[in-house]
């Protein structure tokens, strides 16, 4: 996905650990997890904002775009 999170670098400028984030956004560590790793397809815009709100940052702070190749059509569909 061309779509990158970077939230592991702002936690680490912010010497922050995962689980205190995951418990002040109200997320699970499981589902930060997956947010950290890119293995998500979305993420909710009040999460967003939560996420922005504790690590005073801007979501362009968090997200990256780096251009790939295009999923064909089929792949885009499932």
């Amino acid at each position: 996905m061309p779509i990158v999170l970077t939230l592991d670098v702002m936690l680490a400028r912010r010497k922050m650990r995962s689980r205190e984030l995951a418990e002040r956004v109200g997320i699970t560590e499981a589902n930060l997890s997956l947010l950290k790793s890119g293995k998500v397809r979305g993420v909710r815009f009040d999460t967003l904002s939560r996420i922005c709100n504790i690590l005073d940052c801007q979501p362009g702070d968090l997200l990256r775009y780096e251009p790939g190749p295009e999923p064909d059509a089929s792949e885009a569909e499932s």
